[in-house]
């Protein structure tokens, strides 16, 4: 059986064991897109034309980093507590395929909400949006970059920690992070730091891909992004190997 098909089956099997959780996954993410918008639609009230694109286009990305960084290690975490991420790996299956399910199962389930946030920033705003040729692999970019950092989190630390981790990320990204507004309103600290943490960059290439009009992709970002990629795939796939 070649890798390809082994990876299916270990996708498909992903998806048939969370059948019950993964409607409510689903909801729960299209929720949070939604309420993104419409809450800080409340907060903020109506902003000016360069503030309103700003929040529509940090919608979605929120939504993916979210599913990323906060359910795919909080999952990932269960699995390894009750011991059926042992149990997978008695499989005869390389190690590595393991990680290209899981990563493909919760990419895709970020980008029904995703969508739904696009949709809402748009009408909730009034925003007319230019969509880049290339937004739908940015986009997946983007949801895989943040399942890799969430995945190798939750492999490399012990579940508590990760589970914890994962519930700090929360407020970090929606309060403190570039997303929703420019870098400029944030102190020269958190600025420079936001230059060498993914969250920025991920923004960053949403939203050029939304707006292309308007905004542009640094190419020092995209660097950045890529490394954090590699850097959690490296680390998980380690992980992985390490409790083989």
């Amino acid at each position: 059986m070649s890798a390809l098909q082994q990876t299916l089956l270990l996708t498909q099997w992903q998806f048939r064991r969370q059948a019950v959780m993964l409607p409510l996954l689903v909801v729960v993410q299209a929720f949070l897109a939604i309420a993104t918008v419409l809450g800080f639609g409340l907060v903020i009230g109506d902003p000016p034309p360069e503030q309103a694109l700003y929040l529509a286009t940090g919608a979605p990305t929120i939504t993916l980093v979210m599913v990323g960084l906060v359910m795919t290690p909080q999952m990932l975490s269960q699995a390894r507590t009750e011991g059926s991420l042992d149990w997978m790996r008695t499989l005869p299956v390389p190690r590595p395929l393991f990680l290209v399910s899981d990563l493909l199962v919760w990419t895709l389930i970020a980008l029904p909400g995703m969508v739904l946030g696009i949709l809402t920033g748009v009408l909730r705003f009034d925003v007319d949006l230019s969509v880049a040729p290339w937004f739908l692999p940015a986009a997946l970019l983007v949801s895989l970059t943040a399942a890799a950092v969430g995945y190798g989190m939750a492999s490399l630390l012990r579940p508590a920690l990760a589970m914890l981790m994962s519930q700090v990320l929360v407020f970090v990204i929606l309060l403190f992070t570039p997303v929703s507004y420019p870098s400029d309103r944030m102190p020269d600290w958190l600025r420079t730091a936001h230059e060498w943490l993914p969250f920025e960059p991920m923004a960053q290439l949403i939203r050029s891909g939304l707006a292309s009009d308007a905004f542009s992709m640094p190419g020092r970002s995209l660097v950045v992004l890529l490394a954090w990629s590699a850097a959690a795939l490296a680390g998980a796939t380690w992980a992985l190997r390490r409790r083989a």
